[in-house]
């Protein structure tokens, strides 16, 4: 079975993280990624934008006016989104405690068709809480405590004409100049190593790729050649510290009869390279029996970097950029 199109699609996406009550950490951070790779940081401790790839440093020197923009950004938005947490905060009566407000917002752009997709969405202790339907210029509030901030978003009509001009022409017009400079990096393709791990001898299999890039992956178990689902757990694709990325896909092998193993394999593929293909063997498996479950992953995982989401509640907005 043949699973893979190509796909053209490119994306650029801010994200910003606004915390409070959590000690050692900074109160603000906000990342830019580009093809879901880091490539500018900044929080409130450096005060500062910083970019993470070469391709992008270069870029930068040649367009000083563009990481002034982004340092003004980062500091404008960390008085927005102070403000925005303490005013959430009072809005919930919550006085104590971690809470977290986070933004997530940026483009996508398909070079193949040209379609331009932009979004602008906000979080709040891990959870949706007001999103931008740029199809209607309206707010989306999924929960209760977001609908008398909606109606007053709904209101301000000269801010989401901004924010359908700068998704829908601003953001991609940038995107398409870092695709552009950041080509030959951004569309290398590089290999996984790909291992079989188990936890317990009763644990399922796991079939993990780790290393690849870029993103645009899929993973699957096949029995004599052909794929199935049953008894299988895909789990998401991660990113990696370094910028590749990492997945698994499970089979539980309790329902597979030692004399059938040679006929399971699984399969790893990555658009525009010859597929992976891993026997299902138990001479292959690495193992740990001896630790515990949570000791183990640790083991079986790579580091994964995270990077936050989403921004402001009805306070003082930054005067430039998306809002």
């Amino acid at each position: 079975m043949c699973h893979f199109s190509p796909t053209v699609k490119h994306s650029l996406k801010y994200f910003i993280t606004a915390s409070s009550g959590i000690q050692d950490f900074p109160e603000f951070v906000g990342a830019a990624l580009v093809d879901e790779v880091l490539v500018g940081y900044c929080d409130s401790n450096i005060g500062r934008a910083e970019p993470r790839q070469e391709w992008m440093k270069l870029f930068l020197k040649d367009a000083p006016q563009r990481l002034k923009w982004y340092t003004d950004k980062c500091s404008g938005n960390q008085q927005v989104f102070r403000a925005n947490i303490n005013n959430l905060k009072t809005r919930l009566n919550q006085t104590e405690g971690v809470h977290i407000f986070q933004r997530m917002n940026g483009c996508e752009w398909d070079d193949e068709t040209e379609k331009v997709t932009g979004f602008n969405q906000y979080g709040y202790d891990g959870e949706d809480f007001i999103a931008l339907d740029l199809q209607t210029l309206t707010w989306i509030a999924p929960k209760p405590q977001a609908v008398n901030l909606k109606l007053q978003w709904d209101t301000e009509k000269p801010r989401l004409e901004y924010n359908k001009d700068y998704y829908i022409h601003e953001c991609p017009k940038w995107l398409k100049k870092y695709v552009k400079h950041g080509r030959n990096s951004l569309q290398r393709s590089v290999l996984p190593s790909v291992s079989l791990l188990q936890r317990t001898p009763s644990s399922p299999v796991s079939c993990h790729a780790a290393g690849f890039y870029p993103d645009r992956a899929m993973m699957f178990w096949r029995t004599d050649g052909e794929e199935f689902h049953e008894g299988v757990e895909h789990g998401e694709i991660l990113p990696n510290h370094d910028g590749t990325f990492q997945m698994s896909v499970e089979l539980k092998v309790s329902s597979v009869k030692p004399e059938d193993w040679s006929r399971y394999d699984c399969v790893f593929q990555l658009s525009g390279v010859e597929d992976i293909i891993t026997r299902l063997d138990k001479a292959a498996i690495r193992t740990n029996w001896s630790k515990t479950g949570s000791e183990v992953m640790l083991c079986l995982s790579n580091f994964i970097y995270g990077v936050g989401q989403p921004s402001p509640i009805g306070g003082p907005r930054s005067g430039s950029g998306p809002k």
